[in-house]
């Protein structure tokens, strides 16, 4: 029972009103392990509050309603109210819960509970392996992650009472991950909430003017939906096309994407305002659109007939833009109620659980991406290769290409013919040499169309090439490639590790014959491999040195040897330390005197994560965990190596921004102004109108020396808050 006896009768009344509910669903069926599960709950959190000061009961009962929301089965919402009995209460085992409450419930428990009792190196990897976990489960029962979303979802909605740091990584991990999963299965009510509180989260300032902005002008904008509305109503009601038209401004993160995509004020995004049109069949659907092109003039290139042509979401909907009454332009979308109803539900509509189904049919395209992914895990041991590769393929697919054929091949925005390669085959892409696209020859990084038609020319012996990992898009495309090309790359420093250990025995006067592979296998499992040859390949990469691995197996000999003078080439560090930009130090974990330089794609500074990788002669780049580089594998796993910042050195360095504003006076006196009070160096600074966007239009590229990313992050936020700032970049430099 709860700690405070006053709160005993609200929570009762919780879950009576949700037994309730379920009822009234679900008449004919037996719900009396809710009950169970709602008291079995209770009891293992009783002495648990949330961070807001609510009994933590009250996050479970919101979970179970949330699903009763969306109609799911007695087994769901069974999950909704145990789903953390097992990750946060010490006692409870998923036995337990299989005893209890049956396989159903025991497996759904167990997918959606983290990774939390397992020791792991990083936060990071228990994210990944828990996230892994979860997808895998996925597969056999999509109640799995419907039952996560539904406790995402109520997290976003009451994540204000935590600190802010934990509110930050909670928002960026739901919009990376959460909100695409459920834009994949067809959640589009749940995807759409889900990106609005993250943004509200992340982006707190932007998003209030925003909303501030849209509020401004929310009234003249009902009346202009509510004039149209009854114009499409009449004009339908004359075709005898039955018809229910909503209207509604676009959701606040669609629009702000809209704004820094195009980097325009919001008084140019001409599509703010949206008209659905939900009617009884496909037939009227296209009728529907036939009154409305003979209304008002339809904007080309925005009609997309997404009936003919289902999402791989399996949303169905048309899609028009037209210039609407006094010049606005609106976009409609047409559909029929049950499409509406899958756009709105996605998968969780199509689930009958009352026929025992548990797990998606092979028919389902909404999760053949899951499949694959699962697939490809099996190969990827390594955490952030995992993480790259699921945020890679949670991308959603917009372009429809065609084999000649007429095979239909779903594609993600400026995909290239490469994609598609793979896409159609693993051989097709690898021996790919060019693509003829409509029947003319085009480049390998072409971004592909809407309606093109691809032919792929191969060529038997050809090789894919590392350069192709910078303009492939699908996650499958780069995961073939660089699996391909490590496994070249790998049997490479196998050799030159081997020849390595040979060349520096003989200068050691060491006999490698007398050396087993038993201590060579030992020292592998020292430096935490597995066999001899992963030993000889970290030795090839430059992980460690062909001195380190004889000291160990022949150290009397190693010892013995005469001594070469060696000129030095710079000081040695501490131990455990590198030299960086000037006297800027990063320990570089485990080993002792290696060059390290920041990597130039992404400039890391202080306060932000790092991550090192091992270049053959250039020492160790330290790279932003976020850069681009890294985040869409272009690294090999085997050359990552940990690396942090030490605590001392505050030395500046440089970042350059990109600020896109209005062209007005004042603004570079007012941005200029910030940088003073911050004690802040400029180092470069060019202003110019943006000929793309019109005269009213600016760019102001400015390099400025920054402490670290707290710094950094006040600037930034100081320039927003300046009028007719638009949006701001951070890009590489090359000082």
């Amino acid at each position: 029972m709860p700690t405070d006896v006053s709160d005993a009768p609200r929570v009762e009344e919780l879950y009576q009103a949700l037994e309730q509910r379920v009822r009234t669903l679900r008449p004919h069926e037996d719900i009396s392990a809710l009950k169970r599960a709602f008291e079995f709950a209770l009891e293992h959190h009783r002495h648990q509050r949330r961070k807001s000061g609510e009994l933590y009961i009250t996050h479970p009962l919101a979970v179970a309603n949330l699903l009763v929301d969306m109609d799911m089965d007695p087994v769901c919402i069974q999950t909704g109210l145990l789903h953390d009995t097992v990750e946060d209460v010490k006692s409870v085992t998923i036995e337990q819960i299989r005893d209890a409450f049956g396989t159903d419930v025991a497996r759904c428990v167990d997918g959606v509970t983290k990774l939390n009792k397992i020791g792991f190196a990083s936060r990071d990897d228990r994210q990944a392996e828990s996230l892994r976990k979860m997808l895998l489960a996925m597969t056999s029962d999509i109640r799995v992650i419907i039952v996560k979303l539904a406790d995402r979802l109520h997290n976003m909605r009451t994540i204000s009472s935590l600190a802010r740091e934990r509110q930050i990584a909670i928002a960026q991990e739901t919009l990376e991950i959460y909100a695409p999963i459920a834009h994949r299965l067809g959640m589009g009510k749940i995807r759409g909430e889900l990106e609005d509180l993250s943004f509200q989260t992340l982006e707190p300032e932007a998003a209030a003017e925003l909303l501030r902005e849209i509020e401004s002008k929310r009234q003249e904008n009902e009346e202009w939906l509510r004039q149209i509305r009854t114009q499409i109503e009449q004009k339908l009601a004359r075709e005898d096309i039955p018809a229910r038209v909503d209207g509604r401004v676009k959701r606040a993160y669609s629009v702000y994407q809209k704004l820094k995509r195009q980097k325009i004020p919001l008084d140019q995004v001409y599509d703010l305002l949206a008209l659905r049109i939900i009617t009884d069949s496909v037939k009227n659907c296209y009728a529907a659109l036939g009154v409305i092109h003979n209304e008002w003039h339809p904007i080309p290139g925005r009609i997309k007939d997404f009936i003919a042509m289902p999402r791989p979401n399996l949303y169905q909907s048309l899609h028009t833009s037209v210039i609407g009454p006094g010049g606005i332009a609106v976009e409609v979308q047409i559909r029929t109620a049950e499409m509406h109803r899958i756009a709105e539900e996605g998968i969780a509509a199509h689930w009958k659980y009352k026929e025992g189904a548990k797990g998606p049919g092979e028919e389902d395209q909404r999760i053949a991406w899951l499949r694959q992914l699962v697939e490809w895990q099996r190969e990827m041991r390594d955490s952030a290769d995992f993480m790259s590769t699921l945020k890679l393929d949670l991308y959603p697919e917009d372009v429809y290409t065609f084999t000649p054929r007429g095979r239909v091949i779903a594609l993600p925005r400026n995909a290239t013919p490469i994609d598609f390669a793979y896409s159609i085959h693993t051989d097709v892409g690898n021996t790919c040499v060019g693509a003829k696209v409509n029947g003319v020859i085009k480049p390998l990084k072409y971004a592909l169309r809407n309606g093109d038609v691809v032919e792929i020319l191969t060529q038997p012996g050809h090789q894919p090439s590392k350069d192709w990992l910078a303009i492939v898009k699908t996650a499958r495309a780069r995961n073939k490639i660089k699996h391909f090309i490590n496994a070249a790359e790998r049997a490479k420093a196998v050799e030159i590790g081997q020849k390595s250990l040979e060349k520096e025995a003989r200068r050691l006067g060491v006999n490698l014959g007398r050396i087993s592979q038993d201590d060579l296998a030992s020292v592998a499992s020292e430096y935490g491999v597995a066999k001899t040859e992963d030993l000889y390949a970290g030795l090839g990469f430059g992980k460690y040195s062909a001195r380190q691995i004889l000291q160990k197996v022949a150290p009397e000999e190693v010892e013995a040897a005469p001594a070469v003078p060696v000129p030095p080439v710079r000081p040695t560090p501490a131990p455990g330390t590198a030299f960086g930009d000037g006297d800027l130090a990063i320990h570089v974990k485990g080993i002792d005197d290696v060059l390290v330089y920041r990597a130039k794609c992404c400039n890391p500074i202080r306060g932000e994560q790092i991550v090192g990788y091992i270049t053959r002669g250039k020492g160790i780049a330290v790279h932003s965990v976020q850069c681009p580089n890294v985040q869409n594998l272009l690294y090999d796993a085997e050359r990552r190596i940990d690396v942090d910042w030490a605590r001392s050195a505050h030395e500046p360095l440089p970042v350059k921004i990109v600020i896109y504003t209005d062209d007005r006076p004042g603004i570079l006196h007012q941005l200029t102004s910030i940088l003073s009070s911050e004690a802040t160096n400029i180092r470069t600074l060019e202003a110019r109108t943006d000929e793309k966007r019109g005269d009213e239009s600016a760019v102001v590229d400015i390099t400025i020396d920054v402490r670290d990313k707290k710094q950094l992050e006040r600037v930034i936020t100081s320039f927003r808050r300046i009028p007719g700032v638009r949006d701001i970049e951070r890009v590489p430099t090359t000082q």
